[in-house]
């Protein structure tokens, strides 16, 4: 199985193949994106899976501010630009969850963790809050986790 950068950068060649500007500058964006962030700091590290996915999210969404930013101002070429690469970036993201999918796994791990008998209070958050982010994964946005959670906890 391949990681997500190399999937980027196999992108590129194909993108240069197919003559796709917009595509291969926005995947080469992404990628200096990523090798700034694994270069900065003291010491070079090497991103995950997980950290190149909330790098991608994060880029996604500077884009689609900029396109309302670009479309407020009367600039809709230069707006539909920004949405492009957004859309391009969003293809190399996991596939969203519906809020019905959240609350189910919400439900399941609070589930286990009140099997023992545990009664559930605002202390035991973090305690909920950490499996259930885990198995969401970036696919939904976390303060809307937090309220879900919270919403489930208090009576």
């Amino acid at each position: 199985m391949t990681t997500l950068k190399e999937r980027l950068h196999a992108d590129v060649v194909s993108h240069m193949k197919d003559r796709n500007k917009i595509a291969l500058t926005t995947v080469r964006n992404v990628l200096g994106e990523i090798e700034t962030r694994e270069k900065s700091g003291k010491t070079p590290i090497v991103l995950d899976d997980a950290q190149v996915t909330a790098l991608l999210q994060k880029e996604a969404a500077k884009r689609r501010d900029t396109a309302r930013i670009y479309t407020e101002a009367g600039e809709s070429e230069r707006a539909a630009a920004e949405i492009a690469e957004a859309e391009i970036i969003e293809a190399y993201l996991p596939q969203p969850l519906t809020a019905a999918e959240v609350e189910a796994i919400v439900d399941e791990v609070i589930s286990s963790v009140t099997a023992d008998g545990t009664e559930l209070t605002m202390r035991q958050l973090g305690a909920v809050m950490k499996p259930v982010t885990a198995k969401v994964a970036g696919r939904f946005d976390g303060k809307a986790v937090s309220e879900i959670v919270r919403s489930r906890i208090t009576p």
